[in-house]
């Protein structure tokens, strides 16, 4: 299978990456794909997947950011996601939770990550905390956008049958193990086949039975993997190829 979202240049796993990688190939995890925060944290990745083919990466900037960028950033951003060792852009988006960055910044830069994204012709991934409405207004802006995944779906059913009756795709968590995610889990039963993928979010997001264990890593994937199977009716084998298809699928990553 593969984690279609974690962050190895945090803290925690970036001071262990062969480690880390070497776990996850051990545990089935036969890649992962690295999210930056903003245009230096993609430049780190970027070193990373040099060193090591199972990492792709993704180029963006996390609306926790979007209130810090320099007046240029865009032209720099643009440039990182035409490489063709980028997969899409990301994480990008609203988080209206935290609030870190004004909203304002929050939209402008989201709205320009999303025509970053049309104009390379690769896909985009979402982050969406408590902005769900605006997070839809502001992508059906932006039809011809090639694909869009919420990572870290923490929503209701109502909002995940909003995203897939949009023609948008669903990744879920370790959240989705946890005692209380009962909701969740009625969303990892209902989301279509072609547009299900599993992430650890590492180093954050710990699955059961390991929620003690920090940092998450994606070795931890198959729990979150078993759990998803065993809701949707399959064995964690099927269920492991049928994301690791569809992750391929979405990014456009090399390999079978």
């Amino acid at each position: 299978m593969i984690d279609s979202h974690c962050h190895l240049t945090f803290d925690g796993l970036r001071g262990q990456v062969g480690a880390v990688v070497d776990r996850a190939a051990a545990a089935g995890v036969t890649a992962c794909v690295t999210v930056a925060q903003d245009l230096a944290d993609t430049e780190a990745a970027l070193a990373l997947s040099a060193e090591y083919s199972s990492i792709h990466v993704v180029a963006g900037v996390h609306p926790h950011e979007a209130g810090k960028v320099a007046e240029d950033w865009d032209v720099a951003l643009r440039a990182q996601a035409r490489r063709d060792d980028v997969f899409a852009v990301g994480e990008t988006g609203l988080d209206y939770h935290y609030d870190f960055s004004d909203r304002p910044s929050q939209m402008r830069v989201f709205r320009r990550q999303l025509e970053i994204a049309v104009g390379v012709g690769k896909p985009v991934v979402i982050h969406c905390r408590e902005a769900h409405g605006d997070t839809i207004k502001l992508l059906a802006e932006h039809p011809r956008l090639p694909a869009v995944v919420f990572h870290c779906f923490t929503g209701s059913e109502a909002e995940a049958a909003e995203i897939v009756a949009s023609g948008y795709w669903i990744s879920l968590t370790g959240v989705v193990t946890f005692k209380r995610s009962e909701a969740l889990r009625a969303v990892a039963r209902m989301v279509p086949a072609d547009r299900l993928m599993i992430e650890t979010d590492s180093p954050y997001l710990s699955p059961e039975p390991v929620r003690q264990i920090r940092p998450n890593e994606p070795a931890h994937l198959v729990h979150t993997a078993a759990c998803i199977a065993q809701e949707r009716g399959m064995t964690l084998s099927e269920l492991g190829a049928l994301t690791e298809a569809n992750t391929r699928r979405f990014f456009g990553l090399p390999g079978e």
